[in-house]
């Protein structure tokens, strides 16, 4: 892995801006993307730079199963709001959550994944190192699914929502095989509550009980922490 220490979440986004220039200029044309806080000000230096996406693709990890996409809550809402509705890209892909069909849906997806290889995959961490909504106990060469959410993971997602009875407790998510598929993987993890995960995740067993620590065994990984997340590294 190459790790870059930064002091906060604003220089990571920086420097993932740079990794994502770079690669674009180098002649990429499909980029996995992420939804959550994290990468939100990553995006606004997208939309704000005069970086041309009109040729390539997006690729998106995940979506809420049961949520429309013009939910406000729904990964499609938040894409448009932070990026697509102000940057242009040739086509966006994001994981079908109102499909009745799970079967049909997953399977969907993982044709467009395979039709558009992956070239830079941003990732996000969750507090119990899941990757995409791939949680604890995923298979390290699982494709696209359907997951059934852990609580920590409804309970750190809860503030999204008015009420937590509302938040979604499953999702589709493209799965760890598919992620590992991508020539270059960027994740970004900042604050202290990502502490014990990016400890794990860099320097602990590769395990299915912690999904991102199967990154070690990826050729080419960036990770971009803060000073609080590095903390108990």
């Amino acid at each position: 892995m190459n790790i870059i220490k930064v002091n906060n979440a604003s220089q990571g986004a920086a420097r993932a801006y740079d990794i994502f220039a770079e690669t674009l200029t180098k002649g990429a044309t499909v980029f996995g993307l992420a939804t959550g806080s994290t990468p939100v000000p990553l995006y606004q230096r997208l939309v704000e730079s005069p970086l041309d996406f009109s040729q390539a693709t997006a690729i998106n990890l995940d979506e809420y199963l049961g949520l429309s996409g013009n939910d406000p809550q729904s990964y499609h809402f938040f894409m448009a709001q932070h990026l697509f509705n102000h940057k242009a890209f040739k086509q966006t892909f994001i994981p079908d959550g109102k499909n009745p069909d799970r079967q049909a849906a997953t399977s969907q997806y993982d044709r467009i994944i395979a039709e558009n290889p992956i070239d830079l995959q941003l990732l996000g961490l969750g507090r119990n190192g899941h990757i995409g909504f791939n949680e604890p106990g995923t298979a390290f060469d699982s494709k696209t699914h359907i997951v059934d959410l852990t609580q920590s993971t409804i309970d750190a997602n809860a503030r999204f929502f008015d009420r937590e009875v509302d938040v979604p407790t499953q999702a589709i998510s493209m799965g760890i095989g598919s992620v590992m598929s991508a020539k270059h993987i960027l994740l970004m993890a900042f604050g202290a509550e990502k502490a014990d995960a990016v400890a794990q995740m860099i320097s602990g067993p590769i395990t299915e009980k912690l999904p991102a620590s199967v990154l070690q065994q990826h050729p080419n990984v960036t990770v971009i922490i803060d000073d609080a997340a590095v903390a108990k590294l």
